[in-house]
């Protein structure tokens, strides 16, 4: 390695990016206690109760997703995130929307 390379200051641009991450993942929750809610107070079936358990299985990968890339975060030199896993995020992100209009109709 280079001078350059072991005294990188990467100023606060991986901090930003992993509070915008917890942020993310603040909001998955959020959206996935709400469908609970929902179902438990409306009573919504079987239907309501499997899109729910869905959601909350999409929710859990979305969060390993995020976790894996905070943490990768913490090198010195991040690496660009992989095309399968900003797929994978982006794919949980449909998924919940696509759980939670099942779970209000």
């Amino acid at each position: 390695m280079t001078a350059t390379e072991t005294e990188r200051d990467p100023g606060l641009q991986p901090e930003r990016t992993r509070l915008a991450w917890r942020r993310t993942t603040l909001s998955c929750a959020v959206a996935a206690v709400l469908a609970i809610r929902q179902v438990l107070h409306a009573g919504g079936g079987a239907s309501s109760a499997i899109a729910v358990a869905l959601a909350a299985l999409v929710f859990l990968a979305f969060l390993r997703l995020a976790h894996l890339r905070m943490v990768r975060l913490g090198a010195a030199r991040p690496a660009a995130m992989p095309a399968g896993v900003a797929l994978a995020a982006a794919g949980c992100t449909i998924a919940l929307a696509v759980f939670g209009a099942a779970v209000l109709r």
